[in-house]
């Protein structure tokens, strides 16, 4: 697979990622991360991967050939 998230897509994915799983374990605690905090890992690993899945299936690129 093709990296496909560009460098400033990539820096915000991981900022966001990071935001709402911090966010998340700062309201309801490690053990009792709620799905929130699963759904900060999407943005988090695909900014940290560069490839989007969805990026993937719309045909979009956001990064330089």
């Amino acid at each position: 697979m093709t990296i496909n998230v560009g460098t400033v897509d990539r820096g915000l994915r991981i900022i966001i990622g990071l935001a709402i799983v911090g966010a998340a374990v700062g309201l309801y605690g490690v053990s009792n991360t709620t799905s929130w905090g699963w759904f900060g890992i999407l943005p988090l690993l695909s900014g940290l991967m560069g490839l989007c899945p969805a990026y993937t299936l719309l045909g979009v690129r956001t990064c330089k050939a």
